[in-house]
């Protein structure tokens, strides 16, 4: 079912805003917090499911209504702000679509795996693609050698969240996340060259 268009008189609100007001039991502001929660996060869905295989059985909104279950149904969670929002959907979004593959070649018993581009900055290939599993696993191996890399292609990638606002989450330098980002590109380069 989609959330109701955001008012022009609210539109300038953040959601770091709304956050606050939603925190001090203000519903209108709670309100217009899950509306324009859902449609950025629909709007970071519809980008993932772009660069899944055609024919993908899962659509963006059954991604977005499986992250924003997970987003608001867990009450103890103190939302910082707009990144911290991101960060945690993004990554439920991920888990999503991994488990789908999973699932999928579960099902065909081997069969052949979906496909999901991580991103032309990474990618080396002239198609650009990688497999989702693999992109999984890339990111876990990378976890293993820099969990705060790994952290930074992940929130840049599938939270497209910049640098600055993954400084800001991480709560180091900008000048740190751009690093952590080159090296980053630069290990998944070489392991995907090889």
């Amino acid at each position: 079912m989609p959330m109701p268009a955001q008012s022009p008189e609210y539109a300038g609100e953040s959601i770091t805003e709304l956050l606050v007001q939603s925190s001090k039991g203000d519903r209108q502001a709670e309100a217009r917090l899950i509306s324009r929660v859902h449609n950025e996060i629909h709007r970071v869905a519809r980008r993932l499911m772009a660069d899944e295989r055609p024919g993908h059985t899962l659509q963006a909104s059954a991604l977005v209504n499986e992250a924003y279950i997970h987003l608001f149904e867990k009450p103890e969670v103190e939302w910082q702000n707009r990144a911290h929002i991101f960060a945690v959907a993004s990554q439920r979004m991920r888990r999503i679509l991994v488990d789908h593959a999973r699932g999928r070649i579960a099902q065909k018993r081997g069969g052949a795996r979906s496909r999901a581009t991580l991103t032309e900055a990474i990618a080396t290939t002239e198609d650009h693609t990688i497999d989702v599993l693999a992109s999984d696993e890339l990111l876990e191996e990378l976890a293993k050698l820099s969990p705060r890399q790994a952290r930074v292609v992940e929130l840049r990638y599938f939270s497209g969240l910049d640098c600055g606002e993954i400084a800001l989450l991480k709560g180091v330098s900008s000048k740190t996340v751009k690093r952590d980002w080159r090296m980053a590109r630069a290990w998944l380069r070489m392991r995907l060259g090889s």
